[in-house]
């Protein structure tokens, strides 16, 4: 549940790395599995010719991915992630992508090159303090993330809107969660809702530490803000998350009164969504 809060800090390298991608014509007798690996060899021909070649090399990643060939896309990635260095997503991925082979040293390597130069990447951010957590390490994902706000005033001064601090929060929020340190999870959500109060996240985390606690009826209301602030794509799984809150809340209170927490919800939908996700933190 607690992923719910943070959809999409995830998903952009992907979305990032393929938009443009060239497609190469399919042979209409061709199995799937042949066809990819023709283009692939197509892709890797045109690479021989022209090493630098960034569409042929997008081409192979992207074929890569739909043959599951996880080890191969190494070798793409770190020369797109060499040739690319003002686009981050290319090297994120890239630790993503070593995560999955088991290659950790590998993956903080790829986050932290990142970090150095874009101290307030959040998709660096949270895959790196995700690393960590599945380390057994979580005061150093806490400090990792602590460092970034302590530092956040300093670097957005040198370059403004280098570091989401809302983003950076949340994720905060996300570490302590998942630590079931709940007081510390609301407390820094509250922070969050306080300096961006039209972010359905950190309204969202809180909603969902409090029905972990039990705390049902104070969970419900935030869950319909939540929801009425999210765009489209986010409200179903807002939904859900929900439905545990409100199915106890629903045998515990008259349903008159549940009625009056929902509803607001559902009126607020259209006037307060936001044309762009605030989960993007690019």
């Amino acid at each position: 549940m607690a992923v719910l809060a943070f959809v999409g800090l995830s998903v952009a390298p992907l979305i990032g790395a393929f938009q443009g991608t060239p497609q190469i014509a399919n042979s209409p007798t061709a199995s799937t599995d042949d066809r990819l690996e023709t283009e692939a060899r197509g892709y890797e021909a045109v690479l021989q010719r022209e090493p630098d070649n960034e569409s042929a090399l997008r081409g192979l990643l992207a074929v890569r991915i739909e043959q599951g060939n996880i080890p191969a896309l190494i070798p793409v990635l770190e020369r797109l992630a060499a040739d690319n260095p003002e686009q981050p997503d290319y090297a994120v991925l890239l630790g993503q992508v070593k995560e999955q082979v088991g290659d950790l040293e590998g993956a903080a390597q790829a986050y932290r090159g990142v970090l150095e130069t874009r101290p307030g990447d959040v998709n660096a951010l949270k895959g790196l303090s995700a690393l960590l957590l599945q380390q057994e390490r979580p005061q150093a994902a806490i400090g990792l993330l602590e460092d970034t706000l302590q530092t956040s005033n300093e670097a957005n001064q040198i370059q403004p809107g280098s570091v989401d601090v809302a983003s950076v929060r949340v994720l905060l929020g996300e570490v302590y969660f998942k630590q079931e340190q709940y007081e510390e999870a609301i407390a820094t959500f509250d922070r969050a809702i306080e300096g961006s109060p039209e972010d359905f996240r950190p309204i969202l985390g809180k909603a969902l530490v409090l029905q972990a606690q039990g705390r049902n009826d104070e969970a419900a209301p935030l869950f319909a803000s939540a929801e009425a602030l999210a765009p489209d794509q986010y409200k179903d799984q807002i939904q859900q998350a929900a439905a545990g809150a409100t199915t106890t809340t629903q045998t515990d209170t008259p349903a008159p009164a549940v009625d009056e927490t929902i509803e607001p919800a559902s009126e607020g939908n259209s006037s307060n969504v936001e044309s762009d996700s605030p989960a993007e933190a690019e």
